[in-house]
């Protein structure tokens, strides 16, 4: 989970594979053209289209540190130098609109004076050195004395959403029993909730420091309020742990706890048993793989069939919340439309319906659960089983994939054979013609041999009779 400040290593968004990721942004940078109506649309927002006029700010060397000390939030999207590539050039141009419309819409906020800002990879190497940016293609967020990595779509809708959250305060007060049940509507990210005394309190001080290393990607919220209190049975300087779609909290031991403390349980715990995959943190789940392997649950929220799935899925997370092994990613494919399509060739499966599958990370090879019948969802077992067998690599992408190409290999074998029978068979019928062809051979030499004694014998008889008449005639002289 990335934390409130710059980190020296890739950003999730670059860490991703390239095969995916790649195909991911260009998808992604499509939904751009339609400049956020169509994400904001579903939601009910009034997204005013581009009104043409240039806000992003194109930030060097000489102009940078002026540029952002006017704003209370500086936005800087540290961007791949363009080149001459007119690909690369079209890309830039539908980025730079995004980033406009999204300065457009942030220049209303009365609260907060938020700008953003375009820094050259090439030209301005030296500048991104400065500011600690690592990682080219990246959004960074500076706020008071934090940075903060934005790992989602860039997209103008998406992108002023988050910053809405950034802009927030990093822990949400509940007074009162509409409040806490806010808090309880809240079940798809991770989440903390502490009593404490007052916002004075030494102890409440360590939380909010805590929740600023994590802010805006977890949520932390706390009460002053006894009555709250014993309804979330949370005692004095107690902090409670929810991970997503669990509905009992785990109690951080050791109370009260320091900042440092705080912020280690944090990174020891989250990688929930099941968390949803959304356009603000998709490279960062994405990145986040367990020895490079993801298990993928689709489901639409809204279909009957997706939320039955969905129901059993978050039971069997919920069975299996102390597994530190099992962590299922959810995906509601009405939150990336664009991309399935993708992801039906890719996975070759059908997202008209609920999948759930193994997918390895790098090259996107996956083997899925096989649904027998459309209307019958797996029991709980039935998924728990077929999970057990994933965890223990029974079930394995890579293994599949060796099947097919013995499959092959024996496809191989089976010609290689039926050409040797083959010249086997060729083999003996020449055989058989050669002994044919010495048997009429033979035939043949003796009937020869039977006409020359038969020749013979005839020469011979002539011969005895030749002699017989002369003899004769000898005698009749005499």
């Amino acid at each position: 989970m990335p934390h409130s400040s710059t980190k020296d290593e890739p950003s999730a968004a670059n860490k991703t594979p390239p095969t995916l990721s790649h195909l991911w942004n260009l998808v992604f940078l499509g939904l751009l053209l339609t400049f956020g109506q169509l994400s904001w649309g579903q939601k009910g927002m009034d997204i005013p289209e581009y009104d043409g006029k240039d806000r992003v700010h194109d930030l060097n060397a000489k102009n940078y540190k002026s540029v952002m000390k006017k704003y209370d939030v500086m936005v800087v999207y540290y961007h791949e130098h363009v080149g001459s590539s007119k690909v690369a050039q079209k890309q830039f141009q539908i980025e730079e609109l995004a980033l406009e419309l999204a300065a457009q819409v942030l220049e209303d906020l009365d609260d907060e004076d938020i700008s953003i800002g375009l820094l050259d990879e090439k030209t301005d190497k030296a500048v991104a050195k400065k500011l600690g940016l690592v990682e080219a293609d990246s959004i960074y967020i500076f706020i008071e004395d934090e940075v903060i990595e934005y790992d989602g779509e860039l997209a103008a809708d998406t992108l002023v959403e988050f910053l809405y959250d950034v802009i927030e305060d990093p822990v949400e007060i509940i007074d009162n029993v509409r409040e806490l049940k806010g808090f309880h509507n809240i079940e798809e990210d991770i989440k903390l909730v502490g009593f404490f005394k007052s916002q004075k309190s030494e102890h409440y001080q360590e939380y909010e420091d805590a929740a600023e290393e994590f802010h805006p990607h977890i949520k932390f919220f706390a009460t002053f309020s006894p009555k709250v209190a014993k309804s979330l049975d949370l005692k004095l300087n107690e902090v409670d742990f929810y991970e997503p779609f669990m509905d009992e909290p785990v109690v951080i031991p050791g109370k009260p706890y320091s900042e440092k403390e705080l912020v280690a349980f944090i990174e020891d715990n989250d990688r929930p048993t099941l968390r949803k995959m959304q356009p603000h943190n998709m490279y960062e789940i994405w990145e986040d793989a367990l020895d490079g392997e993801h298990i993928i649950a689709f489901a639409e929220e809204g279909d009957p069939d997706g939320f039955e799935f969905l129901e059993i899925v978050k039971e069997v997370a919920e069975d299996n919340t102390d597994n530190p092994n099992l962590s299922i990613v959810w995906i509601d494919p009405d939150d990336f439309p664009l991309l399935v399509p993708y992801w039906e060739k890719t996975f070759d499966i059908d997202l008209s319906s609920p999948q759930i599958g193994v997918v390895e990370v790098d090259d996107a090879d996956s083997i899925w659960f096989d649904m027998d019948n459309d209307d019958d969802m797996p029991t709980v077992d039935e998924l728990e089983d077929w999970l057990e067998d994933v965890l223990e690599n029974k079930i394995d992408p890579d293994e599949d994939e060796d099947d097919d190409d013995d499959d092959d290999d024996d496809d191989d074998d089976d010609d290689d054979d039926d050409d040797d029978d083959d010249d086997d068979d060729d083999d003996d019928d020449d055989d058989d013609d050669d002994d044919d062809d010495d048997d009429d051979d033979d035939d043949d030499d003796d009937d020869d041999d039977d006409d020359d004694d038969d020749d013979d014998d005839d020469d011979d008889d002539d011969d005895d009779d030749d002699d017989d008449d002369d003899d004769d005639d000898d005698d009749d002289d005499d």
